[in-house]
């Protein structure tokens, strides 16, 4: 899995978009950026490590800005298409709030760190883009982190994250088809539900 920080912090980058005309991705990236990182910086609560606080902003400002749907069924990958619509919806929803636990506990532990943007590498009339970002951490090495988000009517949405080249659907795909693998689909929910029950826990 991905450290904690450093998916918090991708993720964090992208809180709280707004419906936006078509400006670059990369532009609407930035700007929500350095507002978010101001907010994480300045709330004390966060910073002493209230992660339902976190949790808040993580749900509140960030998720509404990702397509768990697609997002799920690529990380489930080939079995998504057994699954009925009532298992696909119970996996979507575990999957989202799994992200939603494991990130606020990691920004909790958020700590200044410098964002840098690569070159977009799109054209116009591109509808799926990825938007690079490298991430200078004091004392570590830098990480690359990018976003591939796809055009959704006017609305952008991200669909994967991928950190030192590795996909975020990607990294959850093996163990998720293990899963599947001994004990179907409904004990794939079940080990989802389960590990979300322990990070609430954790959390209090």
């Amino acid at each position: 899995m991905f450290g904690r920080n450093t998916l918090m912090t991708g993720l964090i980058c992208l809180a709280s978009m707004t419906a936006w005309a078509a400006p670059s991705p990369d532009a609407l990236v930035r700007t929500v950026m350095d507002e978010v990182l101001e907010i994480v910086r300045s709330d004390e609560a966060i910073q002493s490590g209230d992660a339902s606080r976190a949790a808040g902003l993580v749900d509140e400002k960030v998720l509404p800005h990702f397509d768990f749907r697609v997002m799920t069924s690529l990380a489930v990958g080939r079995d998504w298409r057994q699954a009925t619509p009532a298992q696909r919806d119970r996996l979507v929803e575990a999957f989202r709030t799994l992200l939603v636990r494991t990130y606020s506990n990691a920004l909790t532990q958020y700590r200044d760190q410098h964002i840098d943007f690569k070159p977009l590498r799109a054209k116009p009339n591109d509808t799926d883009v990825t938007v690079r970002t490298e991430v200078r951490q004091p004392g570590a090495k830098s990480i690359e982190i990018d976003y591939a988000l796809e055009k959704q009517g006017d609305h952008w949405k991200v669909y994967d994250v991928v950190v030192a080249g590795v996909s975020l659907v990607t990294n959850y795909r093996s163990s998720f088809s293990s899963e599947i693998r001994s004990s179907g689909i409904d004990g794939l929910i079940k080990a989802l539900e389960a590990k979300n029950a322990g990070l609430a826990g954790n959390a209090k």
